[in-house]
């Protein structure tokens, strides 16, 4: 049974910086697609970092040059680190992940394992 547990979400002033970290276990093998998507009411879930199984990273343009995404590869952990964060950064965020696919994408469907979210808040 697969399973992402997500930690590390808080609430921080605008300009400040939080690190998000997803556990990943269950997983058959070590390689697999993982990303980080957020989601605020009334909004669809929005992709914020895609890592693929060779570690490149796709950023939403929202986020590029304040979030950093990595994978452990032999923790089986996604990690986030954000930075200069801004108000409409608040969100639940999410760990996604796939065991199917090579390449990982900021959509949604792509995905089908998901995490519990942990929420973010950042005040103006």
């Amino acid at each position: 049974q697969v399973q992402l547990v997500e930690s590390g979400g808080g609430a921080v002033q605008a300009g400040g910086s939080l690190r998000l970290s997803c556990a990943a276990s269950g997983y058959t093998y070590s390689s697999f697609i993982m990303a980080w998507f957020r989601q605020t009411p009334g909004k669809e879930r929005e992709g914020v970092a895609a890592v693929d199984i060779d570690g490149t990273v796709t950023y939403a343009d929202s986020v590029k040059g304040r979030f950093t995404a990595s994978k452990d590869a032999y923790k089986n952990t996604l990690l986030l680190e954000m930075h200069s964060l801004k108000p409409e950064d608040t969100a639940v965020y999410y760990c996604a992940a796939d065991q199917d696919k090579v390449w990982a994408s900021l959509t949604a469907g792509d995905y089908s394992d998901w995490g519990q979210g942990t929420q973010v808040i950042v005040s103006s």
